[in-house]
């Protein structure tokens, strides 16, 4: 595909993606009633959903984890190692921007002081995927931020592996252990969530449930809105982007468009570059390296970048910024000459994240370099962000002024409240002095 001869239709449809599953007609209605179910029928409700959907029959009282299950996890020492490795780059990041989150304090005019006090929120529940693979990466991801944030009550939800009889990849307990997460539960995805919104007779509910998933999840967390359950941004099926010239190694290009293109068959990948040549090579090794791939992982990598992606070429990288910013990945990665690269970067402005050059690659993001990878898909990167401890903070504004800044402010606040028409507004002011003005 040529940007330029593409027609407009043809561009809204390169970057519509993933809505249209989360908002099916016939998957809300499902989901609404499954909701409902949850909220009248509790545990009861829950057991039964995972058993319909997810082949698993429990107790309700097996739906919590045991702390001891919790103790006795085990994995490779190798896989360990790992695990600790990316929480320790995770917890530096997100330590920044706790620094960077600090309360203030600022006059605004004479006698007039205010700023903000930041504070963690009372409770969180962690959704962590399960079924096409097990996910410990969106444990640790979803679950430092949490922790460094200083959230009092954190939840974990995980459905349990399929065809088990409620076995959960012990590499998210293990992970659950490290940061000192015990509520843990086993639920099916949707079934849980309205789960840790509602409460139920096992599950103690929590004000903010965020985590990636499918459409059914997502689904499911934008319905608990309605009752009053706080939710991130989209995290629906991963999508990643790459601008790229004719300094940019094939064989290197052609390995990172298959990170995100292998996660499944409703992932979407596309190659934005200025060099028609550099695609006819991409491709060839494209081939070469899907050929490589298990049969589950190839077709979904051909899904990925067929029919729900492609290549685009551009006439300059101040257009293949243009269609970066219009389609707003949750990945995004920078393969250009060095020096291009920092003016590329600097037009960059609607991306879940920004991995500069071929030495960071999407699977280090994913997995390691502390950045976070819980992203906004299907283009909300254009009005949120990834999820890091600033997901997990409220901000409360405060004020304290004196008796002579409100009188410097009094003439104006009772305009505004006349203009208005509420008189109590323009009386509190003018009763105090008038009341100070007869002593």
């Amino acid at each position: 595909m040529t940007w330029a001869s593409m027609s407009e239709d043809d561009r809204v449809h390169l970057c519509a993606r993933g809505l249209a599953d989360i908002f099916d007609t016939g998957l809300r209605a499902s989901i609404t009633e499954l909701v409902e179910d949850v909220r009248l029928n509790g545990d009861d409700a829950v057991c039964r959903a995972l058993a319909k959907f997810d082949g698993v029959n429990l107790r309700a009282d097996q739906l919590a984890i045991s702390p001891g299950a919790i103790a006795d996890a085990k994995v490779s020492p190798e896989l360990e190692a790992a695990l600790a490795h990316a929480i320790t780059n995770l917890r530096t990041f997100n330590d920044v921007v706790m620094e960077q989150a600090a309360n203030w304090t600022t006059q605004i005019e004479p006698g007039l002081s205010a700023g903000e006090h930041v504070s963690p929120i009372s409770s969180a529940g962690l959704f962590v995927p399960s079924g096409k693979a097990s996910y410990p990466s969106v444990a640790y991801q979803l679950g430092v931020p949490a922790v460094v944030a200083g959230v009092p009550d954190i939840a974990l939800l995980v459905p349990p592996q399929p065809g088990t009889s409620g076995e959960v990849d012990p590499a998210i307990l293990v992970v659950c252990r490290m940061l000192g997460i015990t509520r843990v539960y086993r639920a099916n995805g949707p079934a849980g969530i309205a789960a840790l919104g509602f409460g139920t007779e096992s599950i103690s509910p929590v004000r903010k449930i965020v985590g990636p998933g499918s459409p059914a999840v997502t689904c499911a967390q934008v319905e608990m809105q309605r009752h009053g359950v706080a939710t991130m941004m989209l995290l629906g099926p991963t999508e990643s982007l790459v601008i790229a010239d004719d300094t940019a190694d094939p064989v290197r290009l052609a390995a990172d468009l298959l990170i995100e293109a292998e996660h499944g068959t409703d992932s979407s990948v596309v190659l934005v570059t200025t060099s028609a040549e550099l695609v006819g090579r991409v491709d060839a090794e494209l081939e070469r390296q899907l050929a490589a791939l298990p049969d589950v992982r190839a077709t979904a990598a051909r899904a990925s970048l067929g029919p729900n992606g492609g290549a685009v070429i551009v006439r300059s990288l101040e257009e293949a910024a243009a269609v970066a910013n219009r389609y707003a990945p949750e990945h995004l990665q920078v393969a250009v000459a060095n020096s291009d690269t920092d003016r590329l970067v600097d037009m960059l402005v609607n991306a879940g994240e920004i991995l500069i050059g071929q030495d960071t690659p999407f699977s280090a993001g994913n997995f390691l370099i502390g950045c976070p990878a819980s992203l906004p898909t299907s283009g909300f990167a254009h009005v949120s962000s990834g999820i890091t401890a600033a997901a997990f903070l409220k901000r409360t504004a405060w004020a304290r002024a004196n008796e002579a800044a409100l009188r410097n402010m009094a003439t104006s606040i009772v305009a505004l409240a006349r203009h208005e028409g509420f008189p109590a507004h323009a009386n509190a002011i003018t009763n105090r002095f008038d009341t100070k003005g007869k002593s």
